[in-house]
Parts: C-alpha cells; sequence; structure tokens
C-alpha cells in the first residue's frame, strides 16, 4: 500500500515556519493545519504572533481560533479534531501542510500514540483537583503509584497537573499510560522541515518579535483578557508572553523588566523545540537562505 504523503513545516519559535507554509500550500494547492498549542485560542492575538488574514494569502488554515480563553485543551483533544482535517485533505488529493511548533500536536497526527487517544475528561480532572485540595499532592502522587508505578518514577510529586493527566488516562481508557505504544512509527509518507538558523540569529528575531508584540498591545491585550475575568488560573494564561505580562501587572515594581523577562523565556523555549525535533525521524534542517517553497517541494517529491 501506497503511504499518502504530508508535509511538516517545523522547529523553534520565530523561525519563519508559518510564511513558508503558507508558501508551499499555495504551490501544492493545499491547506494549513497549525500544530501550535496557543494558535487555537480566541482573543489570544499579539501574544502568540497569530498569522493575519494577510500573512495567510488567501490560504485555509485550520485548527486557529478554535476554543474559548476559559477552556482547556489537550494533545487528546488536538488529535481528535485535526486528525479527520488531514484526512479529508488528503481524501481530496491535496497534501496537508502541518505547520507549528507543539511537537506532541504534530507527533499526534504521525504516528499512532495511545495516549493522544485519550481526550480530556473535565470531570475526573475536576475529582482529583478536588482531591488535591483536601488531601495534598503527596496522597494524588500516592494514587498514581497504586495504579501506575512505572508512571509514578518518571514523574514528580510536585507536577500534580502530569499527575492527574496520568490518572485521567488510566480511568478513561483502562491502560495506564506507562503501558501505551510511543513508538515513532507513521502511517504517513511524510517530510518534515525546520529552519537552521544560527543561535545568535534566532535570539535576534525572538527579540523582535517580543518587541513587535509590545508594540502592537501585547499589554493591553492581556487587560483585556483580565477584564473578562480570565486570569493566570486559566490554561490559556500559562503561555510565554502572557504570564509574564500578568505577574508584571499585579507587582508595578517589575513592569519594566516584563519585556525582557518574555525574551528570555522565549530562548528557552525555542532550545527546549530545537532539542525536541531533532528527535523527530525524517527531519530535513535547511538554512535560511534554501528555505523556499521550491526546496521544500523537491525534498517533498524526494520522498517517492
Amino acid at each position: 500500500m501506497t503511504l499518502k504523503k504530508v508535509l511538516v513545516i517545523c522547529g523553534p519559535t520565530a523561525s519563519g515556519k508559518s510564511s513558508l507554509a503558507v508558501k508551499c500550500a499555495e504551490l501544492l494547492g493545499s491547506e494549513v493545519i497549525s500544530a501550535d498549542s496557543q494558535l487555537i485560542y480566541k482573543e489570544l492575538n499579539i501574544g502568540t504572533a497569530k498569522p493575519t488574514a494577510a500573512e495567510m494569502r488567501g490560504v485555509k488554515h485550520h485548527m486557529i481560533d478554535i476554543v474559548e480563553p476559559t477552556e482547556t485543551f489537550n494533545v487528546g483533544d488536538y488529535r481528535e479534531m485535526a486528525l479527520p482535517l488531514m484526512q479529508n485533505i488528503i481524501a481530496n488529493d491535496k497534501i496537508p501542510v502541518i505547520c507549528g511548533g507543539t511537537g506532541f500536536y504534530i507527533n499526534s497526527l504521525l504516528f499512532d500514540f495511545s495516549y493522544g487517544n485519550s481526550a480530556a475528561n473535565d470531570e475526573i480532572r475536576k475529582k482529583y483537583t478536588e482531591f488535591v485540595e483536601q488531601f495534598g499532592k503527596e496522597a494524588l502522587f500516592e494514587k498514581l503509584k497504586t495504579v501506575d508505578p512505572q508512571s509514578a518514577e518518571k514523574l514528580h510529586v510536585n507536577d500534580v497537573k502530569r499527575v492527574i493527566r496520568a490518572l485521567e488516562i488510566y480511568e478513561t481508557s483502562g491502560v495506564k499510560k506507562s503501558e501505551q505504544c510511543d513508538k515513532l512509527i507513521s502511517g504517513y509518507n511524510y517530510i518534515a522541515v525546520a529552519i537552521n538558523w544560527e543561535r545568535e540569529a534566532l535570539y535576534k528575531r525572538i527579540e523582535e518579535r517580543v518587541d513587535e508584540m509590545f508594540a502592537n498591545g501585547l499589554v493591553e491585550e492581556v487587560k483585556m483578557l483580565l477584564s473578562k475575568g480570565i486570569d493566570e488560573n486559566n490554561q490559556c494564561m500559562q503561555a510565554i508572553g502572557y504570564k509574564e505580562v500578568v505577574f508584571g501587572l499585579k507587582n508595578e515594581h517589575l513592569q519594566s523588566t516584563m519585556c525582557n523577562i518574555i525574551k528570555k523565556n522565549t530562548r528557552h523555549y525555542a532550545k527546549r523545540q530545537i532539542t525536541f525535533f531533532k528527535k523527530m525521524p525524517n527531519l530535513v534542517w535547511v538554512n535560511p537562505e534554501e528555505a523556499t517553497p521550491e526546496r521544500v517541494l523537491e525534498l517533498l517529491n524526494g520522498t517517492d
């Protein structure tokens, strides 16, 4: 059986993924599926560097502005929504273009991760959140050690969010998280492309982007969200750029440092992204000067 082709444009933040993906989709006559854990949120535009209609150049984009800022969303939810979109594009004889920097989202589409099939269960999360409030995180951790000691070995007692997620997976699927298959075997003939900037050049691009966010009204955007009752307790406000501004607004003496802190945290995030994507099979790093749609399509055609 001939595997269907998929094109992935990935890599660290501020590397030029979105522009390249749009140009590739134009040449392919296809559509873009965003794989970014922040672009999913409505009303979070400036701090997420959400592409504008002009930047999309008429190319249809999916998985952007699909979640309210008050909602939680995980990789299982993403796969449940995005996989049918990708399969529909393929069914229409097009090559889907997946674009983003959230590696777990991309992997959930390319590989058959069983964790991706376990969608969020708010009732279970609420139950365990209340359990922590009543009995403490140590008692919660003991619960995980009882049902899935292998997962507990990989987690810290203070990582309450992931401990709850492991318990949630066990309750919803009946299978321990530690027993679920995470092999990187794809059912698609895909090629992944990332732009390989020199580290200092990438950091400069990050700093310029953060400066632009502040110039475009990032602080005002955060104030607007706060005025609607969206605060640091909401998942969306844990994103880099938003959490630092919220903290700065609550601590006036630190407001002058918000921009630099965001730059530093974004640089660290970019390093983690690079580390993650280096482990992805079929990934080709291209220098900025050869990061053209024509070159990417050459690589894609080379997978025949």
